[in-house]
């Protein structure tokens, strides 16, 4: 985590506040060398939800020495033009895109679980290396999709509400925690995060926290314990949504369904774009790799329909996270992925103030293609 006085500058209220910050920040600023191995396709920012704007992704992504940075937000990508800028004050090379959770109605995988916890039918999708001068394109597109996500948020925060016992409104006390104003995306993460302000402020921090969640139904570990006895971490809320996430979304949530594209539509969208469009491979959780995700099956049962619906429909390229998943799992996803031919890209979701920006598995030898693949991207913004 990137100190808290320069976070606080390069999250400032508007992007020109933002990069001017940045530039005087780096007047005293000293990086580290780049590491030719650390690469991340994959990090959330403000216009989704994160606690780092573009500019202070790319400024923190700079710091732990990594070689080049991608942003993915949900639902957006109006974040991107800023990133953009902000990696050239530092002399870092990027790539854009962003992630949409899409309708498989109509393909082999129609009511089927792929890669999305929430809810069956639906996938996690990302549109990696999008021209730079197709950015607008997809802001438009996604427009209606972001309206009618505003309008299921609003019901979800409706059953909060009456499940709590709280008085939140979207309009006053969820949309001033996202970039909404500017085409930003709001997610589930949004209405935990104003739920936490809100029990935040109710009782307060360390005890009185503990002893509320627990009242609310919450099962505490004691590693959560920990974190809500220490009173003056600067994000504290942030382990307070993360512990609420877990437990209240199943209870509030509704399913998506005017707010994601057919993928039809999408891969016609990246075709028009010239961007990839990729799946993301989940795979199941059993003794969780990194300790943080409950036991679920996902698609690994039938991978190798998934991947006959991504050739079916267009699809040319996955993306993974090599540190989420087993040795096993990832040779059986690479296999087929060379089978299909399809494009491999990496990339590991960044969007709270605990997690590194460093991939360490990129420093294992086996997983050089997704540092190569990393620069196609780049290379290929460049060139269109």
């Amino acid at each position: 985590m990137i100190d808290i006085e320069i976070l606080n500058k390069l999250n400032a209220p508007t992007k020109q506040e933002r990069l001017a910050n940045l530039r005087e920040v780096l007047k005293t600023t000293e990086f580290p060398p780049m590491v030719p191995q650390y690469i991340n396709n994959h990090i959330h920012t403000t216009y989704s939800f994160s606690p780092y704007s573009p500019t202070a992704a790319v400024y923190a992504a700079r710091m732990e020495g990594l070689c080049t940075a991608g942003i993915i937000d949900h639902d957006s990508i109006s974040g991107a033009e800023e990133f953009i800028e902000a990696a050239a004050i530092v002399d870092m090379p990027v790539t854009i895109g962003m992630e949409a959770r899409v309708s498989m109605d109509g393909t082999r995988l129609e009511g089927r679980r792929t890669n999305n916890p929430d809810q069956v039918g639906v996938s996690y999708m990302t549109i990696q290396s999008v021209p730079h001068d197709k950015i607008n394109t997809l802001t438009e597109f996604f427009k209606p999709y972001q309206a009618a996500r505003h309008a299921r948020n609003r019901k979800m925060l409706e059953k909060i509400n009456a499940l709590v016992g709280v008085e939140l409104d979207y309009d006053r006390d969820v949309l001033p925690l996202s970039m909404a104003a500017e085409n930003g995306g709001v997610t589930e993460r949004h209405l935990m995060y104003a739920l936490a302000l809100c029990l935040e402020k109710q009782v307060g921090r360390g005890e009185p926290m503990i002893e509320k969640l627990t009242a609310m139904g919450m099962q505490l570990s004691e590693k959560q314990k920990t974190l809500l006895l220490d009173t003056e971490y600067p994000f504290y809320a942030y382990d307070v949504l993360g512990m609420l996430k877990g437990t209240f979304v199943p209870k509030i949530f509704i399913d998506a369904t005017d707010e994601c594209p057919k993928l039809a539509d999408m891969v016609k969208l990246c075709k028009e774009v010239d961007a990839y469009l990729c799946y993301a491979y989940l795979g199941d959780v059993g003794d969780s790799v990194t300790g943080d995700k409950k036991a679920q099956k996902f698609e690994d049962d039938y991978l190798d329909d998934v991947f006959e619906c991504l050739k079916e429909e267009g699809v040319k390229a996955v993306t993974y996270m090599p540190t989420r998943n087993t040795p096993a799992q990832l040779e059986r996803l690479r296999n087929l992925c060379d089978a299909y031919g399809m494009f491999q890209i990496s990339g590991e979701d960044i969007n709270t103030p605990r997690q590194s920006f460093v991939i360490k598995a990129m420093e294992n030898p086996m997983f050089q293609n997704l540092i190569d693949a990393t620069w196609k991207l780049i290379e290929h913004e460049k060139n269109t």
